[in-house]
């Protein structure tokens, strides 16, 4: 498959979404099946993607944007899994030319393929008027992956289960963020696995029979309903953190330059390497990428603020 542009010469649609920030992930143990319970607590922010599907003769992928290179273009990537999920529902081919325009960094815990993968249901769904309901889509979403249901919801959610069982939660203001991306990537099963490896070497043990069940942080829950920063700042918590550290230690560099540069707080995005930063205003916030920018610690620097919508429509609905 090729990285070129899509054909905007046929009838196309067009769907944004956000990328998102965990500002709580409680990991509980180890199950049987080898997932692990969550409590977290997604917000999404400003940082989005775009995808476009045109009528095509069949289904092909195409991507740009930084580390579009990194992206895959076959039936591996999660968007092409959605529009495959979306026509076998309904009975149809998935004839379709998927274009990913890329913003959210790429394996940075971002939830970037997650949020793709919600954009191409919603965008599949809108040019073949299949008319799905939400309750479906959801359900396409969660067969998909535990982070793609939020990614089509957008807000803030506590998502419980794997991550995949939403309630929407009230958010009473604006927060916002700093994120530095970092060179590479950090594979997700690859720092859960770590996770439950520390786990085990603390002499806490790693399985359900283990670690208490995760709960969300009341006083998390508070600071995202009244707005407050400075509440959220001291209640953020990311369970995956060590683990991220541990495997790629450079980030505590990154961590130290943004508290450094005045962040009211600083963690792990997920299951990284993205770190996140939350600030006062929007003025703290450039101030901060900036010096994040210049600190040699991470590749660049986004300032951005959430809530922002899960996936919308924006051409061709």
């Amino acid at each position: 498959m090729t990285r070129n542009a899509p054909d905007n010469a046929r009838e196309s649609v067009t769907v944004r979404v956000p990328a998102k920030v965990n500002v709580q992930l409680a990991v509980g143990g180890r199950r049987p099946d080898g997932f692990h319970d969550l409590a977290n607590v997604f917000l999404a922010v400003g940082l989005h993607d775009e995808v476009t599907v045109t009528p095509a003769d069949t289904l092909t992928l195409t991507c740009t944007g930084p580390d579009a290179d990194q992206v895959p273009l076959d039936e591996s990537n999660l968007a092409a899994r959605a529009a495959l999920a979306l026509a076998a529902r309904h009975g149809r081919e998935a004839n379709v030319h998927l274009h990913i325009a890329k913003d959210i960094p790429v394996a940075g815990g971002m939830a970037g393929g997650s949020a793709d993968a919600a954009a191409a249901l919603l965008a599949c769904d809108t040019l073949w008027g299949t008319g799905t309901s939400r309750d479906e889509l959801l359900t396409l979403c969660a067969e998909l992956g535990s982070d793609v249901p939020f990614s089509l919801v957008g807000g803030a959610a506590l998502g419980r289960g794997r991550g995949e069982l939403l309630e929407p939660l009230a958010v009473g203001g604006t927060f916002h963020w700093v994120f530095a991306v970092a060179d590479g990537g950090l594979s997700t099963p690859a720092v859960y696995k770590e996770c439950d490896r520390l786990r085990d070497a603390s002499g806490r043990g790693a399985t359900t029979a283990d670690i208490p069940d995760p709960e969300p942080s009341p006083a998390l829950l508070d600071a995202l309903r009244t707005g407050d920063a400075t509440a959220l700042a001291a209640a953020l918590e990311n369970d995956l953190q060590a683990a991220a550290l541990s495997l790629r230690p450079s980030l505590a560099a990154t961590l130290a330059a943004g508290t450094d540069a005045g962040a009211l707080a600083a963690l792990v995005s997920g299951s990284g390497p993205t770190t996140a930063f939350l600030v006062s205003d929007a003025e703290a916030a450039e101030r901060v990428a900036a010096a994040l920018r210049a600190s040699g610690t991470c590749r660049t620097a986004r300032a951005t603020a959430g809530p922002a919508p899960g996936a919308t429509v924006v051409t061709g609905g």
